[in-house]
C-alpha cells in the first residue's frame, strides 16, 4: 500500500509503484496497464490519484493514453542515472535525452552559513555556482554547487552555461573524482528554487546531495540538486549484487 503519512504526494508514490513495475517487465511495452478503477481499488486511493499518476508517467514518455481503449505502455521511464560520477550532464546524455543547462549564476566566491548542514565549507568561504536543466517540458534539475577554493579557483575564469563541470575539472587540472557519497530526501522548494523549477511554494522534490572526493581532497566539491520527479526519475544501477 502507499505511504499516507508520506511528505511525498500519494500520486508521485503511485507513479513511482506503476514505473518500478515496467521496469520490471510486470507491464511489458504494448500492454495496457490496469484501469483506473482497478489501481484505484488496488493502491486504496481515488480515482483523481490514480490519474494524477498515470499522467506523470505520460509526460515521462513511459504511458500513452488511446480514447476508448485505455492507457498503455509505450517505454521505460526517462530517468537520470544520478550516482554518475561523469556528471549531470553525461547521465542526461547517456539517457538519450535532449536538454538544456542554463548558468543562473555563475562562479564566485561565496561564504556558506556555519549551520549549513552537509555542507563541507559550512562557517568558510567556497566558490558557487547555480545552473538549471531543462528537458523538453520543462526545468527539471537545479544544482547548487559548492567547489574548493583552494583546488578550483581558476574555474571563476572557465564557461560552464551549457558544459559539464566534471569535464571542466578534467580539461583544466588534469584530474577526475577517486570517489563520493550522495543523499537522498524528500524537501520542499521555495524562494528562487520554486521560481526557478516552476513549482509553488512549498511543493515536494526530491533533494540530493553529492559529495565528490578528489585526489588533494575529499569532498571538494559539494551539489544540492532538487528535482523535479515528474519529469526525470533519478536511479542507481545497483549493478550485480
Amino acid at each position: 500500500m502507499l505511504n499516507q503519512a508520506s511528505p511525498m504526494p500519494l500520486y508521485q508514490q503511485l507513479a513511482d509503484r506503476l514505473s518500478a513495475a515496467i521496469r520490471r517487465g510486470d507491464y511489458p511495452v504494448g500492454e495496457r496497464i490496469p484501469s483506473e478503477h482497478a489501481l484505484a481499488a488496488r493502491y486504496r486511493v481515488g480515482r483523481p490519484t490514480v490519474r494524477q499518476a498515470t499522467e506523470v508517467l505520460v509526460r515521462r514518455g513511459a504511458l500513452s493514453r488511446r480514447r476508448g481503449s485505455g492507457t498503455f505502455v509505450t517505454g521505460h521511464p526517462r530517468e537520470l542515472a544520478a550516482f554518475s560520477m561523469a556528471g549531470t550532464a553525461a547521465s542526461f546524455r547517456d539517457q538519450g535525452l535532449s536538454v538544456d543547462t542554463q548558468l543562473l549564476e555563475g562562479v564566485g566566491a561565496r561564504s556558506v552559513p556555519a549551520d549549513a548542514g552537509d555542507n563541507p565549507f559550512r562557517g568558510e568561504k567556497a566558490l558557487f555556482f547555480r545552473r538549471l536543466t531543462r528537458t523538453e517540458d520543462g526545468p527539471a534539475l537545479l544544482e547548487e554547487t559548492y567547489l574548493d577554493p583552494e583546488l578550483f579557483g581558476e574555474l571563476r575564469q572557465v564557461e560552464l552555461d551549457g558544459r559539464s563541470l566534471s569535464a571542466a575539472i578534467r580539461e583544466h587540472y588534469r584530474t577526475e573524482p577517486t570517489g563520493g557519497q550522495q543523499l537522498f530526501q524528500v524537501a520542499t522548494a521555495s524562494g528562487a528554487r520554486s521560481t526557478a523549477l516552476e513549482l509553488s511554494a512549498g511543493a515536494p522534490v526530491l533533494l540530493i546531495r553529492r559529495h565528490l572526493h578528489f585526489p588533494h581532497g575529499d569532498s571538494a566539491v559539494y551539489s544540492e540538486l532538487y528535482c523535479r520527479t515528474d519529469r526525470i526519475v533519478p536511479c542507481q544501477d545497483l549493478g550485480d549484487a
